[in-house]
């Protein structure tokens, strides 16, 4: 049986940005945009999903970023939690990047892969069991700069990050739940 990468389980695609989304990339990644978005860009990604059936984002039409939704399992709660994030190819797999925005605190959803690694990803209408697991080294390195290609706002969150270490969690494909 040949070993598939999770970009070829869920077809994962990764776009050119046009002109008008990487110019929303600079609104994105600008400290009011990044508190605005960090705010409100989940509730109106989880409307548009719902309404298209996990096809589209939000970012995806703003910005171009193809967003994957992970589904955790809360470490405190025990109950399900999804966040929409951006998809990093990380060699067959993807990896998620934990900025929240460029705001202070580390993201929830890296407790909880943490506490739990065996979660889910969806994308585009398609979903697949994952395990989670921190990139460190020249893995982690390889992640980050692939996040930088991909979306240039990530620099900036890093800049107001000196504080905390970015967590990059790498997604491979877990056993059938």
């Amino acid at each position: 049986m040949a070993v598939v990468g999770l970009i070829d389980e869920l077809g994962y695609q990764v776009t050119d940005a046009n002109r008008a989304q990487r110019l929303m990339w600079k609104v994105s990644s600008s400290r009011p945009g990044a508190w605005l978005f960090a705010r409100t860009l989940h509730h109106m990604d989880r409307i548009v999903l719902r309404l298209t059936g996990g096809r589209v984002t939000v970012p995806g039409i703003l910005a171009g970023l193809p967003v994957i939704t992970l589904a955790t399992t809360g470490a405190r709660t025990g109950e399900r939690r999804e966040v929409p994030l951006v998809g990093v190819p990380c060699g067959d797999d993807l990896a998620v990047i934990g900025t929240r925005f460029g705001q202070a605190r580390t993201p929830g959803w890296i407790f909880n892969l943490r506490a739990r690694p065996e979660a889910e990803v969806g994308y585009r209408g398609r979903t697949v069991p994952v395990v989670a697991r921190e990139a460190e080294g020249d893995e982690r390195e390889a992640a980050w700069a692939s996040g930088c290609r991909l979306y240039a706002g990530y620099q900036a969150y890093a800049r107001r990050l000196d504080h905390r270490k970015i967590h990059v969690m790498v997604l491979e494909p877990g056993p059938a739940a």
